[in-house]
């Protein structure tokens, strides 16, 4: 009547985290098979570093640490506003170790946008850059890039994240 519980099978897209040092990366992609409590998984792998540098050197809240040490898809995108380092994923998640979660397949275009239109790089350009004509600059691309974007999802919520970030005249 509500809905068929949501299981790990091939073709899922899904939303997984692996620990490295301190914090964790996250993995999002699509579960090309499943063997016991091991899930393979196609798609891209983040270490969100620009975060991890801001936590280290005491320039955040605790929201940001929460978010390094408890990444989930709803709260990456914050992660995804400074610099990232990332690759392509396709290895083994072992459900006994990392977390392994399915995600709508809206939420996993959105973040596959964000990492292929390398909005991050765009984003911390801005909040890098001091006040002048060269942010202004980076401002105006950074809008031109928003309203270049074709999927809807991820320029809601491009523009959202900018909106917080008082990025938007």
């Amino acid at each position: 009547m509500f809905g068929k519980k949501l299981t790990l099978k091939e073709g899922a897209h899904v939303f997984a985290t692996k620990k490295n040092g301190d914090f964790f990366d996250f993995i999002f992609g699509v579960i090309t098979g499943i063997d016991g409590k091991k899930v393979g998984v196609n798609g891209v792998i983040v270490n969100p570093v620009g975060l991890k540098n801001k936590v280290e050197q005491g320039k955040t809240g605790e929201r940001s640490r929460e978010i390094l040490e408890h990444p989930t898809p709803d709260n990456v995108v914050l992660a995804l506003v400074y610099r990232i380092e990332y690759e392509n994923y396709a290895d083994i998640v072992n459900l006994d170790e990392d977390k392994c979660d399915i995600i709508p397949p809206q939420v996993y275009q959105m973040l596959d946008g964000w990492i292929r239109e390398s909005l991050s790089e765009f984003l911390n350009k801005v909040l890098s850059l001091p006040l002048g004509s060269e942010r202004d600059e980076a401002k105006r691309v950074l809008k031109q890039r928003m309203e270049s974007l074709v999927d809807k999802n991820l320029r809601r919520t491009l523009y959202s994240v900018c909106r917080s970030l008082r990025i938007l005249n």
